[in-house]
């Protein structure tokens, strides 16, 4: 555990679509990588902290389950952390539509490459419409 404070050094927003449908919840079938660990071998201080995870629909959606997976093996194995329902939206000219916080993720931290492969986060959608998944982190 660190004795002094770690604040992140450089800030990132990762902006990703997802669209294919994936009802699969071991980590096949399509998935989307919303961001990367840093490349250097993980240290102390060496990661990437997740401050905030939104889902936003850029248009008409159905009911869909978010599923969110984590690497450390740069994508060969992944491993669900997390789901997050988003209800059904129907776009129109005067409605503001909702954006869905993913909670759970905040405070994660993708450690530096383990092994000379790159920790990652990837995401995915159970019904295929279409999502931007936001994720606004910082190096530390």
């Amino acid at each position: 555990m660190a004795t002094n404070a770690q604040f992140g050094a450089q800030p990132f927003i990762e902006v990703a679509q997802v669209s294919t449908a994936n009802t699969n919840r071991d980590g096949t079938g399509t998935t989307v990588l919303l961001t990367s660990g840093p490349s250097t071998a993980a240290a102390d201080g060496v990661g990437k902290r997740i401050s905030r995870v939104w889902v936003a629909r850029p248009g008409t959606s159905t009911n869909t389950i978010v599923t969110f997976f984590y690497s450390i093996d740069g994508g060969t194995t992944k491993r669900l952390i997390s789901e997050w329902n988003i209800p059904a939206y129907t776009a129109t000219t005067t409605s503001q539509q909702a954006i869905h916080y993913c909670m759970d993720l905040t405070g994660l931290v993708l450690p530096g490459s383990t092994g000379g492969q790159a920790v990652q986060l990837y995401a995915a959608t159970t019904i295929a419409t279409t999502l931007n998944i936001c994720v606004e982190s910082a190096s530390l």
